[in-house]
């Protein structure tokens, strides 16, 4: 059977990896991007906060930073913060949709919004033209780990649009396909390709699954 050419730009766990063990698949892994952690801390208790990545939660956890209400997107960042105590008021699937239910149901409410320099400007558009109060904190910078490829690839996984960014600042897609851990990452993809098989689940597993069935 032909081996398959497949680049992941993250390392994957041996549970991830374990998916396409024993296939046809040839896997290599590098992470694309790494964060830097800015030096914040909180002192005064926070009624109302909003986190849309795994890595804001994980610093929020470590701080010990008291807030009394999460507002979050990925059931992944849900669970990091409900197995360390926090009260997750919502979770939702994308920052667009988090957007709409906080409109609809805090108009009159405040927010904090934990970020990465990198994020994604819809949430915080939605909220300003809606007229929430929000202040937005940055926990950390998202740093593009260029890395170029002298072989060519039949997939490529992306899990943000960081991802894809600091991909194709040093490789084309070509014909590779790209697969997409949802549809924010997908539209960065799409500047570069229309190749794209897009997540059925927001996370890395459910990627994986869909590069076994893709190439199976």
């Amino acid at each position: 059977m032909r081996s398959v050419k497949v680049l992941s730009t993250k390392k994957l766990t041996p549970s991830q990896r374990e998916i396409i063990c024993n296939t046809n698949i040839d896997l290599v892994e590098y992470n694309a991007i790494s964060i830097e952690k800015l030096a914040v801390k909180f002192t005064e208790n926070i009624e109302n906060a909003i986190i849309t990545s795994q890595n804001a939660a994980g610093i929020i956890v470590e701080l010990k930073t008291p807030v009394n209400k999460l507002f979050c997107v990925g059931n992944k960042t849900s669970a990091l913060l409900i197995e360390n105590g926090y009260d997750v008021s919502k979770t939702a699937k994308n920052a667009i949709e988090l957007a709409r239910f906080i409109v609809e149901n805090h108009k009159n409410d405040a927010f904090w919004f934990f970020c990465g320099n990198k994020r994604r400007p819809e949430l915080p558009k939605a909220l300003q033209e809606n007229n929430i109060n929000f202040i937005e904190e940055v926990l950390y910078n998202t740093v593009l780990n260029s890395q170029r490829f002298e072989k060519k690839f039949e997939a490529v996984l992306f899990y943000s649009p960081s991802g894809v960014a600091s991909y194709v600042q040093e490789n084309s897609l070509g014909n590779s396909v790209a697969f997409c851990i949802g549809n924010t990452t997908a539209n960065e993809a799409k500047k570069y390709t229309s190749n794209i098989v897009i997540s059925n689940v927001s996370n890395i597993e459910n990627v994986v699954v869909q590069v076994q069935k893709y190439f199976s």
